[in-house]
């Protein structure tokens, strides 16, 4: 199979500091808000650690609805990949946002980034956390 011209680029960010810029020349993507879910940031053993840590990860899946989130957002991602494929359009902008920027969006980002790659191998996937260096 040809290397696919699509470039996804995943975001994580904080609805404090603002949406993320889109410096492409058509814009466009989607804006998934993680603050609906609940914050392991509130949680004293899980403030000083990200979306990148296990335990947060799996505070995450265990005991919030992030599961459900994801099944969905990624039950709308995939169909939309396809098409964005069969179109050979070049770019997509998928971001999630959250309070702080630090736990749920991160791990929501880090999640599609898994489920992209596994069903769409020959994609070329960009991955930011906006605020991780702020931290």
């Amino acid at each position: 199979m040809p290397h696919s011209p699509l470039h996804i680029y995943i975001n994580s960010f904080s609805f404090k500091k603002g949406l993320p810029q889109d410096e492409t020349e058509h814009g466009g993507g989607f804006i998934f808000d993680c603050r609906w879910i609940d914050n392991p940031g509130r949680i004293d053993s899980y403030k000083k650690l990200t979306g990148k840590d296990q335990a947060v990860q799996y505070f995450l899946l265990s005991q919030t609805e992030m599961p459900f989130f994801l099944t969905q957002t990624q039950g709308l991602l995939k169909p939309v990949i396809d098409k964005y494929i069969q179109r050979d359009f070049a770019y997509l902008a998928i971001h999630f946002g959250c309070t702080g920027g630090q736990h749920r969006s991160v791990f929501a980002a880090i999640a599609t980034q898994q489920f992209i790659q596994t069903h769409f191998p020959d994609i070329t996937i960009h991955i930011n956390h906006r605020e991780q260096s702020a931290w």
